[in-house]
Parts: C-alpha cells; sequence; structure tokens
C-alpha cells in the first residue's frame, strides 16, 4: 500500500517554546545584576586606578631619587677617599706608603685595590710591589682578596687589560666598569683623572646593592657604555650583561634631561614604568622600573572579590527568581501545550487551575474555550480545519486528479419508516444512535486510507482521495479509496452477524458505494461566514451517480472506466453493461469490484471470486438485466446501447 502523506497536525508548523518566562526572568535579572554591578565596579576600578597609577609613579620616581643620590654619594665617597690617600701619598712620599696604605684600606674595607698608571709619555718605574707592572703605585688590600678567595694577580692582569680606559682616564674623564666577570666576585672598578694621570681604585659595591636594594621597585646602575654595574638579579651583574640596545635604556641617553619617568614596555612585551636619573659621576645612572601589572595587582584582587560578590548575588537572585517563576511558568507551560495540541487538531484537552490568580482565571476560560472547540470539531472536517488554520489550504480552488467516493444505505427510507412505526417519539433518537454506529466505521476506513470526509448527506458519505493530502500518485489514491471500500464491506459484515432482517432497533446495514477518478475543482467553496473544502466538478457528479446504479445492477462497490484504468490490473473485476450518461457522446464502462488481488497478483483464494459469489455472500439478488430500468431514480441512464 502507498503511503498516504498526510499530516496529523502533531508536528507540522508547531513549534515548542523557545525560551520560558523563568528563563527570560533569569536574564533579565542577570543583566540587571551583572550591568549595575559591573557599572559600579568599573567606575570604583577606573578611580581607584588613576590614584593608584600617580601613586606609583610618584612613589617609583621618589625610590629612583634615593637610590640614585645613596650610589652617587657612595661612589663619590670612594673617589674622594682614593684622592685623599694619593694626596697624603704624593705629599709624604714614600717612607709613609706602607703604613698609610695599610691605615686607608682598614677604614675602607670594600676597597680592593688602588694604582696610579704613568702617563703614556713617561718612563716607567718600578711599583712597590711589583717591578713587571706599568704603574707608578699599585697597593691592594690583602685582606680583601683573602676573604673573597681572589687571587691579587687578576688586579694585576684587570690593569694590563683596561690600558684604554686608563687612556681616557688620564684624558680626563671618569669611567665605571663592571669587574665582576673579570675577578669572578662582585668587584667594581673607578677610573679617574689624577696629577694628568689616570688612577684606579677596585672596590665591592655591595654598599650599593643595599642601598639599591630589591623589593617592588627595582633599582639597578649602568654605566655610560650601557654595561649592568649593580642590579638585583647578581647572575646579570656575573655575566657582564649590557643593556645598551633596550629601547628604554638608548631613550634614557638620548634623553636630554637628568631625569625622568616614562611608561614603556620591554622587548618581552611587559609594561613597565621606569624613572631614571644620571649621575654627576662616570656618566652614570640608576634606573628604577616596577612591572604595571603589579602597580595594579590590589585593584585586581578586588576587582576578582567584587565578581566573587557579584556572582554570590546574582546565584542567589537566580534561585529566588528561579523558584518564584516557577508559579508562574508551571500553569503557562500547560496553556502553552494545550495550545500546541488545539493547534495540532486535538481539541480536548483536561486542564485544572491550581492558583486563584490570573493565570487561574486564563485556565478556567482556556479550559471552556477546549471543550467549545471540542464540539466544534465533531461539526467540520477536523483534519481540513487544522490545516486551514496553519495556512496549508488557501482560499480559491486548485486543480487535482482525485477519486472520488459516495456510497449510500439501501433501503433507508423504510428502515426510518421501521423505526418510527415501533418507536415512535424516540425512534428519531434511535436512528441517530444507529446512523452514527454506522458512520463512525466507514469514517475510520476513510481516514485510515488517507481520505477526506466531504460531508454526510443524510445516509449518504461524500469522501474523496488525491485533494487535501495525496498518496504520491492518482494511482495510488485510487488504490486506497477502493481499499477504503473494500474496508467497509469487511466492517459491515461484522456489523451484521448478530442482526436480524426484521430486528427494529437494530437491522442491518447494506450499502452502495460509487467510484470515479478524474481532474476535479478542490477549494474552500461557501460565504464569509461558513465555508467548507469540498470538490466540484464533473468527475464528482459522475461518481454520485455511479452509486445509485449499484441497485439496479445489483453490485455494492462500482467503480468508472476511469478509475479502472488506474488500478483494474490490481483487481478482480466483473464489467457491467455500459451505461449511456446525458451530455456524454461515448456510453460509461462501469465495473463491478469483486476483490483485490493478492501479491503475487492471483485471486485470493479465501475472497469471492465472481460477482455471482460476492451476491451470494452480502445476500444480494441478481437482477434480470433485461428488465432493469435506471431511468426510474434518474433518467439520465440508459444500459447498454439501446
Amino acid at each position: 500500500m502507498p503511503k498516504v502523506k498526510k499530516d496529523n497536525g502533531q508536528n507540522s508548523g508547531i513549534q515548542a517554546v523557545r525560551f520560558s518566562i523563568g528563563f527570560k526572568l533569569v536574564t533579565i535579572i542577570t543583566i540587571l545584576v551583572l550591568f549595575s554591578l559591573g557599572i559600579i565596579t568599573f567606575l570604583v576600578s577606573m578611580m581607584v586606578s588613576q590614584d593608584v597609577r600617580l601613586t606609583a609613579e610618584d612613589n617609583n620616581f621618589t625610590v629612583n631619587q634615593r637610590s640614585a643620590a645613596a650610589a652617587e654619594t657612595a661612589i663619590n665617597g670612594i673617589h674622594s677617599n682614593a684622592l685623599v690617600l694619593l694626596d697624603i701619598l704624593n705629599t709624604t712620599g714614600s717612607d709613609l706608603t706602607i703604613k698609610t696604605a695599610e691605615f686607608f684600606f682598614a677604614r675602607n674595607q670594600n676597597v680592593a685595590a688602588l694604582a696610579v698608571l704613568p702617563p703614556p709619555s713617561a718612563s716607567l718605574t718600578p711599583s712597590l710591589s711589583s717591578a713587571k707592572l706599568t704603574t707608578e703605585l699599585f697597593l691592594f688590600n690583602t685582606g680583601f682578596f683573602l676573604s673573597r678567595e681572589i687571587e691579587s694577580s687578576l688586579a694585576e692582569s684587570f690593569i694590563k687589560d683596561k690600558q684604554e680606559e686608563a687612556g681616557r682616564a688620564a684624558a680626563g674623564a671618569a669611567i665605571l666598569l663592571n669587574a665582576t666577570p673579570h675577578f669572578g666576585a662582585s668587584v667594581m672598578a673607578l677610573f679617574f683623572p689624577w696629577e694628568n694621570r689616570a688612577a684606579l681604585v677596585l672596590f665591592s659595591p655591595e654598599e650599593l646593592s643595599e642601598n639599591l636594594g630589591t623589593g617592588t621597585n627595582m633599582s639597578f646602575l649602568l654605566n655610560s657604555n650601557g654595561d649592568i654595574l649593580v642590579h638585583p638579579d647578581y647572575e646579570l651583574v656575573r655575566a657582564g650583561a649590557n643593556v645598551s640596545n633596550q629601547t628604554f635604556v638608548s631613550n634614557m641617553w638620548k634623553n636630554p634631561s637628568l631625569r625622568a619617568q616614562i611608561l614603556y614596555t620591554s622587548e618581552e612585551g611587559v609594561r613597565f614604568f621606569g624613572a631614571f636619573t644620571k649621575l654627576n659621576i662616570a656618566g652614570a645612572a640608576v634606573i628604577t622600573v616596577i612591572e604595571y601589572n603589579k602597580v595594579f595587582e590590589g585593584i585586581v584582587a578586588t576587582t576578582f572579590r567584587n565578581g566573587y560578590l557579584t556572582a554570590a548575588v546574582l546565584f542567589l537572585s537566580i534561585l529566588f527568581i528561579w523558584f518564584f517563576s516557577k508559579r508562574i511558568s508551571g500553569p503557562l507551560r500547560l496553556l502553552a501545550d494545550a495550545a500546541l495540541k488545539i493547534e495540532g487538531g486535538t481539541f480536548e484537552v483536561n486542564l485544572k487551575s491550581k492558583t486563584h490568580d490570573e493565570i487561574g482565571l486564563l485556565t478556567s476560560s482556556f479550559k471552556r474555550m477546549s471543550a467549545a472547540l471540542g464540539i466544534f470539531g465533531r461539526f467540520t472536517n477536523r483534519e481540513i480545519a487544522v490545516r486551514a488554520m496553519r495556512g496549508e489550504i488557501k482560499p480559491g480552488g486548485l486543480p487535482k486528479h482525485a477519486t472520488i467516493f459516495f456510497s449510500d444505505i439501501r433501503g433507508f427510507t423504510e428502515k426510518s419508516e421501521n423505526f418510527t412505526k415501533h418507536f415512535g417519539e424516540d425512534a428519531s433518537n434511535k436512528i441517530v444512535y444507529w446512523l452514527n454506529e454506522y458512520l463512525t466505521r466507514m469514517v475510520e476506513c476513510v481516514e485510515q486510507t488517507g481520505g477526506v470526509v466531504d460531508k454526510f448527506i443524510g445516509d449518504a458519505v461524500m469522501a474523496h482521495w488525491g485533494t487535501a493530502y495525496s498518496a504520491g500518485s492518482p494511482e495510488a489514491d485510487a488504490m486506497n479509496c477502493l481499499k477504503a471500500s473494500l474496508m467497509m464491506r469487511k466492517a459491515l459484515e461484522e456489523m451484521n452477524k448478530n442482526r436480524l432482517e426484521d430486528d427494529p432497533a437494530n437491522p442491518p446495514i447494506h450499502i452502495g458505494c460509487g467510484i470515479n477518478t478524474g481532474i476535479v475543482t478542490a477549494g474552500q467553496i461557501g460565504s464569509e461566514i461558513r465555508m467548507e473544502y469540498t470538490v466540484i466538478g464533473d468527475p464528482v457528479n459522475l461518481a454520485s451517480r455511479t452509486e445509485a446504479l449499484n441497485k439496479p445492477l445489483g453490485t455494492d462497490i462500482l467503480i468508472t472506466e476511469d478509475t479502472w484504468k488506474l488500478v483494474g490490473s490490481e483487481l478482480i473485476t466483473e464489467e457491467m453493461p455500459p451505461v449511456r450518461v446525458k451530455g456524454k457522446a461515448k456510453p460509461i464502462r462501469m465495473f463491478a469490484v469483486i476483490d483485490l488481488k493478492d501479491a503475487e497478483g492471483s485471486v485470493d483464494s479465501r475472497g469471492p471470486k465472481t460477482l455471482a459469489e460476492l451476491r451470494k455472500r452480502l445476500g444480494i439478488k441478481a437482477p434480470n438485466m433485461s428488465k432493469v430500468d435506471t431511468g426510474k431514480e434518474e433518467k439520465k441512464y440508459k444500459i447498454g446501447g439501446n
């Protein structure tokens, strides 16, 4: 059996609720809480951030100035003490050199050595310590070298390696150098001019390191070449790191100001507040930096705490709104589900009002409306009404290749009179009950095969296939109509099993079915007040006239030639005498339907094989075809060609 493209109305065109009231309330509260607390947090953070930034910049600049002052004081102190010692030695002569040096080193334990190099044009004279050194004077602190486990010979080699710097110092320049890589210990060198000569003092920068210190603000000392002299990270000093190529350092030397502060980004992409102060000795500078993110760590932490508070408030608000919304969304969800069922064609829905507010009133009204729609659905074709409601059936007509069906109860007038004769005033109720039982079974047969019950005309039924929905082809629609007719025959046989011909309350029912196929006009026909979905056209009229021929021809299902051409190969039929119809040039061929063929196309042994067997089974008397007068009911027919 071809599959009928029939929509039961439960899914097509119906969408479930995407966002419940509870979800919307939670969303609104979430937006309000996040917006309000977010704005407050943003404004507070912005204002506090400005204050914190100003404070951090001032503090960084202050630390830099303080560190620069301490570094300059320490270096100047070493320089001054070295000058004093040299002046004393120059005045007193060599007799007091050893004692004076011992006194000097005892008071300046951070000094490692002091040397005076001869001018470039002077003849070399032996020093106090070694005849091999190209120095006029070379004094060293034995305790300094021993305590740090440094070979004194390293001082001699350092002087030999720095002859260029010594020449510059003799010319009047003061030079600071990082000697730590050479000595393997924390040592700094200061070349300075003295009496047209170059003097050198080697000393420990430990005091400078303590003054520069470490912490949130990091300060370090550079010479004019960009060599790191003092840094909290000792490994940089030990490795002789040079930072002259860094953007901040190069910009510092280009800056004419002696001190300044800027916000910059390092080569690694880290932002810093950087302050610098250029020293008045040896062209050195002290730089103090603080990482930008560390400045705002407190604000970030506060922002996170505000975020946690916001989350807590939001969570409690959502819980409250969610439980509150359940009292609203629950009943509304039931109403929405009921509305979807009604839209799908299920008009009778069971609703109970659980509240006494506006929603309870709406539920009660909806329940009454549902009951009214249920009653309304019995007076119209529910499937057609639902499809029209969803816009699937538009006003106006469309051509359809349809199969039309008419059926009528044989002897209905006589049976109705028999009801009246036996039951009097109660006859109408008895007739309606008896007729409704019959029509219920007939309608089931139509709907199960994808047909549309067009209307009831008294005891007659009009239906069609291939109009509102189709099985896919005219052949499939016609076959569904034939199957429905055979199902009706079987249903009547079951209903009539226990009925007696003379039973006035429940007499047996015999029907005649007329079927025709052709192009009809299908659409909503009627007035603005009332309309119905129906079909009109010559094929409809011929189907009705075909149904009327069952009685004189002694058949229960008659089909026209147009229907037989579509499905005759799948049926057991017997051709009846042709019928002339008024307005038709040629006689219409008619076929009595005996039964369906089985899957292999042969006759089913369990069913009737001939019209004679069928008549015997249904209790239909075979007519004398020579005496049949179809014009008795309608003068539009004539049997045969006469």
